[in-house]
């Protein structure tokens, strides 16, 4: 079952008088924006893609350990000797 010409058509006039031409003007309108915007948010994303990434520059030195607590440890590690 699809939609024939006749179906879309009275779609199209139910939709037109429960919107009004003013309000379907200004979401079509809102539409076309979002579409601008999301392309231009493409290619500001490809053109931050192509340019290399900043290197982290810090110490080894300043790097620290992760906490290790009892969970993290393996089992046969466990000083209670529960397994």
């Amino acid at each position: 079952m699809s939609l024939g010409p006749w179906q879309l058509i009275i779609i199209a006039i139910v939709i037109l008088v429960l919107f009004g031409r003013g309000r379907i003007s200004e979401m079509m309108g809102d539409f076309g924006k979002g579409i601008k915007s999301f392309k231009q948010g493409m290619n500001d994303e490809a053109d931050s893609a192509s340019k290399p990434a900043g290197q982290i520059e810090a110490s080894a030195r300043d790097a620290r350990p992760a906490a290790e607590s009892e969970q993290d440890r393996a089992p046969a590690e466990r000083s209670d000797g529960s397994n």
